[in-house]
């Protein structure tokens, strides 16, 4: 089935090209190319003034008042899809917080059951804990938190293998053999919830992992004498940093210091979570924001709002900050061949956006 879309503006991850089309074949893209190349017969399927690659957030717990852990569902993942969706994101990595064993089988089971029966968009399980570091554990709960053994560690990959695409752990935390034994099994690793020296973060992203899990939040301070976690990030070339663009996580100063050093390394998440009453992670919504216990528990705001944050508060041009919530974030877990551009041969993941960059639909 062919699909035509045209925008005013086309941006295809690398530029914005002026009155432009775009033809999709059975979901994937065919062509790019100017409106005043169409057949004159040819029927558009839809028109915005600007077309640009759907977001895609790595790490977002709920939605709907149904966060994941709470209500480890399909249908919990199928709420969460729907919103993300709405709001122009189109591949989504639902996260579960540290917890009890138990509870993330029971999420690994909700991403099965998902996609088992058809689910749409859910890329697998990010898991963020236990294995973090006590001391900057945030809002996580303490009474889980632990440095993990080898057989621990096997059993729930063993238990999420093909589920659990992402781990974020304390490097300091964790042996050198536990790292390898992650990574055998095809899964990313991302540093954060970290106390860690400059010295062992360094010795971490030797070991393989490459990424940070939300930029300066729950990790060691950059200090002058003492650089931490984040100046081995600014350090280590090879590595990615997630951070959370809300102004309540990260000061947007900071943002645009993190944004110099890093460039193309420096993605989007939103690190939302939803109302909850029940389980161990009972969010409250503080204004724009979430609190938990009086912590700081998670974001209230969508990629579009980021994007947005970036450009009206950091600074970062609009094509730029188009890039960090889609191709940045697709190049973190490898699947920038597919998704994060519009380029022949790339799925058809598209976001319709308005003149101030209100999300009109998504499509893929």
């Amino acid at each position: 089935m062919q699909k035509i879309y045209t925008g005013t503006e086309v941006f295809n991850g690398v530029e914005r090209l002026p009155d432009h089309a775009i033809i999709v074949e059975n979901g994937i893209i065919e062509k790019v190319l100017p409106i005043i190349s169409l057949p004159h017969d040819a029927q558009t399927t839809a028109h915005a003034h600007l077309i640009a690659p759907a977001f895609i957030d790595l790490q977002i717990y709920g939605a709907n008042k149904k966060l994941l852990s709470a209500y480890p569902q399909k249908e919990s993942l199928q709420d969460l899809y729907e919103h993300c969706l709405a709001g122009g994101t189109r591949f989504v990595m639902p996260c579960v917080a540290t917890n009890s064993y138990e509870t993330i089988c029971e999420c690994i089971d909700a991403v099965r059951d998902y996609w088992h029966t058809g689910g749409k968009g859910v890329l697998g399980l990010h898991v963020e804990g236990p294995w973090i570091n006590k001391e900057k554990r945030g809002a996580h709960i303490e009474a889980f938190i632990h440095s993990p053994t080898v057989e621990q560690v096997k059993h729930l990959l063993d238990y999420g293998k093909d589920v659990i695409r992402i781990i974020t752990l304390a490097p300091e935390v964790c042996s050198t053999q536990v790292i390898k034994l992650i990574q055998s099994y095809g899964v990313i690793i991302s540093a954060g919830h970290s106390n860690s020296t400059y010295s062992e973060a360094l010795k971490g992203f030797d070991d393989g992992i490459d990424l940070a899990t939300h930029l300066f939040n729950a990790m060691s301070a950059l200090q002058h004498r003492s650089p931490g976690l984040p100046g081995a990030v600014f350090q280590q070339e090879s590595v990615m940093a997630s951070i959370i663009a809300d102004g309540y996580h990260v000061n947007f100063e900071m943002i645009s210091i993190a944004k110099k050093i890093l460039q193309q390394r420096l993605f989007l998440i939103t690190d939302a979570v939803t109302e909850a009453n029940i389980g161990y992670y009972q969010h409250t919504l503080d204004g724009d924001k979430y609190t938990s216990n009086g912590v700081l528990s998670g974001s209230a705001i969508s990629m579009i709002k980021s994007i947005k944050n970036c450009i009206e508060k950091v600074g970062i041009e609009l094509n730029e900050a188009l890039r960090m919530a889609s191709l940045y974030p697709a190049k973190a877990i490898g699947i920038n061949n597919r998704v994060g551009m519009i380029h022949k041969g790339y799925e058809e993941s598209l976001v319709f956006l308005d003149n101030n960059l209100a999300v009109i639909n998504t499509s893929g």
